[in-house]
């Protein structure tokens, strides 16, 4: 399959004005994707749990207008007017236009809020372009109203993709992957794509606790950092082992192999900070207090053999994974040895989710 699957045909209906709102979650990879080839193609498979509570909520309002000589839209976060957004999605618009032909014809009006601190290491871009691209897509429904429902979802995770990589992997869950590998039938580059195999119960409704270390603006956008990849003296290595990892994850998936887990997932947040330290600049975004916790967290799991692990974004902030069935004990761990070390206090209990939801 190749971008060509995705460009349009004329629409056969016409729209004038109208609003659709949709939900979209964050997510957290296991196997982690960093370094990116032009129009967002990653270097690398990855695979990622879809969170359930941390989500973007999302308001399209359209209306045709006169002129389609140029994109408008204006965008509010919480309600209020946020300008500073407007290249970013002006970016976005110009990569998905020869997808949705329709963008210069509307005037658009996108009013986004999140349950979750924004720029803190929580994919809030992942979660907001996604839900922006299911918005997009539901006009384009409404233009179209025969387009099948696998191909809307397929195509909205096409589209997220092209506003930020990982959104693609918002759009459905529970678990997804992105990025080709020769161990996921029908894994592709272009979107994400619900896990095709066998999850043991193990890892049904698995838990994560976000722990926030950090809430402000991180030092490198992930941008940057990927960037960053392309001269890396490393980065050869890396993909290849990601694609290692996501072999391996297949038989422990299967089996609820908890341990082998863990010590994947582990390793897979440590390779991507360690990419951030000997990236040329360097760059180091765990903190203090990070260190603190992963440090708990491995003497709490050597004392108890209890099936906490953790796993990081590219920020300061500690994901927390573990079985529901250990949940009680775990999150009484957290609350008296771990959340002293958030910022304020701060901490959002989160499960795997199943995906994105249209709100009417």
């Amino acid at each position: 399959m190749t971008e060509q699957h995705f460009i349009p045909k004329a629409h056969s209906n016409a729209v004038e004005s109208g609003k659709v709102t949709w939900e979209s979650p964050s997510n957290i990879a296991l196997v982690k994707y960093w370094g990116k080839k032009k129009d967002q193609i990653p270097e690398n498979p990855s695979i990622s749990f879809t969170l359930n509570n941390c989500k973007t909520i999302t308001t399209l309002g359209f209306s045709k207008k006169a002129s389609t000589s140029n994109f408008e839209f204006e965008i509010f976060l919480d309600g209020e007017k946020k300008d500073d957004f407007k290249p970013k999605i002006q970016i976005f618009f110009e990569r998905v236009e020869v997808y949705l032909p329709f963008l210069k014809e509307y005037k658009f009006r996108i009013e986004t809020e999140n349950t979750f601190p924004h720029s803190s290491g929580i994919a809030s871009s992942a979660s907001g372009m996604s839900a922006l691209a299911l918005c997009l897509m539901s006009l384009k429904k409404m233009l179209n109203p025969e387009m099948p429902n696998d191909y809307f979802y397929q195509k909205a995770s096409f589209l997220a993709r092209l506003g930020s990589g990982s959104a693609c992997r918002s759009i459905e869950g529970d678990l997804i992957v992105w990025g080709h590998s020769k161990a996921i039938e029908g894994s592709s580059d272009l979107f994400g794509l619900k896990y095709p195999y066998k999850v043991h119960e193990n890892f049904k409704a698995y838990q994560d606790t976000i722990l926030l270390v950090d809430k402000g603006e991180k030092q490198v956008s992930s941008t940057v950092g990927h960037n960053l990849m392309h001269n890396h003296p490393y980065a050869k290595n890396r993909f290849q082992q990601a694609h290692n990892h996501l072999e391996k994850l297949k038989p422990i998936l299967e089996l609820g192999d908890l341990d082998a887990f863990i010590a994947l997932i582990e390793s897979e947040a440590l390779t991507l900070h360690a990419m951030m330290m000997t990236s040329n600049p360097y760059f180091i975004l765990m903190k203090p207090n990070t260190l603190e916790i992963i440090n708990k967290i491995w003497k709490f799991r050597q004392e108890t053999g209890l099936h906490i692990s953790f796993t990081l974004d590219a920020g300061a902030n500690v994901h927390v994974l573990y079985p529901k069935n250990e949940a009680s004990q775990i999150l009484e761990f957290i609350k008296n040895e771990l959340v002293v070390y958030c910022q304020n206090g701060h901490y959002i209990c989160d499960q795997i989710g199943m995906g994105a939801k249209k709100i009417d």
